[in-house]
């Protein structure tokens, strides 16, 4: 039994957006994890005005604001990666169930 019946006669779709947007998405996840980590080291030096109290607060604060964008670009490249994945799949080539036979088809009941 042929689980992958093909179906005759249908033409794939070409590939188009969906593939360069997930080779460049490994890109964005590199980038949106590094710049938000340099971006909290480079905090260390530049804020230093106020008490040692308030310092370790901004710098608190700032390293949860940077957390909370690495994730959101984690969450978004996973959405629109699943996205791409979803669109390639559905440009593939089509595949035909096995036929049943309905014994009534010619003559449907009303």
């Amino acid at each position: 039994m042929n689980w992958l019946n093909k179906l005759p006669g249908f033409q794939r779709t070409p590939y188009g957006f969906e593939w360069r947007l997930l080779r460049m998405l490994p890109h964005v996840l590199l980038a949106g994890t590094v710049l938000p980590a340099l971006a909290a080291v480079l905090a260390r030096f530049l804020i230093t005005h106020g008490s040692v109290a308030e310092v370790e607060r901004h710098l608190q604060t700032f390293d949860f604001a940077m957390i909370g964008v690495v994730v959101l670009v984690w969450t978004a490249v996973l959405t629109v990666g699943i996205g791409c994945i979803i669109v390639w799949l559905m440009k593939g080539p089509a595949y035909v169930a096995d036929g049943y036979s309905v014994s009534h088809s010619d003559k449907p009941k009303v």
